[in-house]
């Protein structure tokens, strides 16, 4: 009990450590970039409405504050006893649940690909756990020190940029190793086994991506994914909890958004260029996903 005390009293001033250095390197509210290529710093002054994004591969840590994602119908709150982990590109939507001028939101986002795990299960000699199925690519975990101590590392790093180079490599892989060490740590790792299933549907995730544009076509999948139609979609749907068709709506539509924000569109037009033959077609589906008509929504947004 004695030895549980300490280790929680160790997480706590590491996660204080943590907040202050993003603070530091946050210059304002909103995505900031660091010396760290790949690291990246997220700051809130305030709760926010959902924010609807496609998340690549990355760890995220909160030091303060709060966060509830959304992926398909599962939802799942991180804060600075949990941290999150993406394997794959996912469509998902974010709210900042806790976060308030005196006490910002502070987070922590690291990306990584399935090559920086697949040099390390190779390295390390692990296998993946005897599992029968593809697992979800997203996850939610306890927060150890381990981990915080290798993150806290490198964030240190920054008062160093000198070190970074040679060292931050060397973190970075010891931050991923840790995560891999986690009792939900193949859902990284079947992403980078070669051959697996779920290596397989990021192959396809990637494919449509790609051409998310022009109409699915499921016997292009199947190919890709060297699966049967029905495995495909059963796979697909274990790792994003969505089928093919579903997560190709959800680029179209965030990408429409995008276009209609930026001030480059209208509507028809934004829907057309995503692959939208019919405008009714388009706002119907848009209204469904982010609450209001095209229109609306970004007039919404702009004022906001």
């Amino acid at each position: 009990m004695e030895e549980e005390k300490n280790m929680d009293y160790q997480v706590m001033e590491m996660q204080k450590e943590l907040a202050l250095r993003i603070e530091r390197f946050s210059g304002e509210d909103g995505v900031n970039s660091t010396a760290i290529p790949s690291l990246h710093f997220i700051r809130a002054s305030d709760a926010s409405e959902p924010i609807h994004s496609i998340h690549e591969p990355a760890l995220c840590i909160v030091a303060q504050g709060a966060k509830l994602v959304m992926l398909a119908q599962d939802s799942y709150q991180y804060d600075p006893s949990h941290y999150l982990v993406v394997s794959v590109d996912l469509p998902i939507s974010g709210t900042i649940i806790q976060a308030t001028p005196e006490f910002p939101y502070l987070c922590l986002r690291l990306d990584f690909d399935p090559k920086q795990v697949f040099d390390i299960i190779s390295g390390s000699g692990q296998t993946l756990s005897k599992i029968r199925d593809s697992q979800r690519g997203l996850f939610v975990s306890k927060t150890n020190s381990s981990l915080l101590d290798a993150v806290l590392r490198l964030v240190r790093l920054l008062d160093t940029p000198q070190d970074i180079p040679v060292i931050a490599p060397l973190v970075i892989r010891e931050i991923l190793y840790h995560i891999l060490q986690d009792e939900q740590g193949d859902s990284i790792k079947q992403m980078a086994m070669i051959g697996s299933h779920a290596h397989r549907i990021a192959k396809v995730i990637d494919q449509i991506k790609r051409d998310f544009t022009k109409p699915l076509r499921i016997e292009e999948l199947v190919m890709t994914a060297n699966m049967s139609a029905s495995s495909l979609h059963h796979h697909f749907k274990q790792v994003t909890r969505m089928s093919p068709l579903q997560y190709q709506k959800q680029l179209r539509l965030q990408e429409a958004r995008r276009l209609m924000l930026s001030g480059q569109m209208d509507a028809a037009n934004a829907g057309f260029q995503v692959g939208y033959e019919s405008p009714s077609q388009f706002s119907r589906e848009y209204s469904r996903m982010f609450g209001l008509p095209p229109k609306s929504d970004i007039k919404r947004l702009l004022e906001a």
